[in-house]
């Protein structure tokens, strides 16, 4: 495995558009981040408060269970996690991610794909998962995002500490 892992989770294809856009972009590995139970469209209709997505995102404690291992990632200096944005934050399931792994000394960067909103609260939520890890600055992308822009964006948050 290389220094750059951009691991991802994506519900409906979008955010695995971007995740292999970024690892294009800056050289580093994939990790999918397969949920146990696939989510259906259904579990996703943020409208109904009785739906999977709803009920997960209101209890703080839920952890999502993950199908597969992340194999290798002594060598990971820099993770890059890419998500939807659900209801301002990292989907739970990122949670369940971060907290199977020791990430003490590496470079953690949050960027997301949303249909209108921004990372909102992301990091203050994802920061007690990541002990020990530099948390950068997230940021969502565009669908159309060029790598030309990621490889700008990536190279200049690696310059700036947050």
């Amino acid at each position: 495995m290389s220094e750059i892992l951009v691991g991802y989770f994506s519900a409906t294809g979008t955010t695995e558009k971007l995740a292999r856009k970024i690892a294009a972009a800056v050289g580093g590995d994939l990790h999918e981040i397969q949920p146990q139970v696939p989510y259906t469209e259904a579990d996703l209709d943020w409208t109904n408060n009785k739906s999977r997505s709803s009920v997960e995102m209101r209890d703080k404690t839920f952890r999502p269970a993950i199908a597969n291992k992340l194999e290798g990632s002594d060598n990971v200096k820099v993770l890059i996690i890419a998500f939807p944005i659900w209801w301002y934050v990292a989907p739970t399931i990122i949670n369940t991610f971060l907290e199977q792994y020791d990430w003490t000394d590496k470079i953690i960067i949050p960027v997301a794909t949303s249909g209108g909103s921004g990372m909102g609260n992301t990091n203050r939520e994802l920061k007690p998962f990541c002990p020990g890890a530099v948390l950068k600055d997230g940021k969502c992308f565009k669908a159309n995002v060029s790598e030309k822009e990621i490889k700008e964006w990536f190279d200049s948050i690696l310059l700036h500490n947050t």
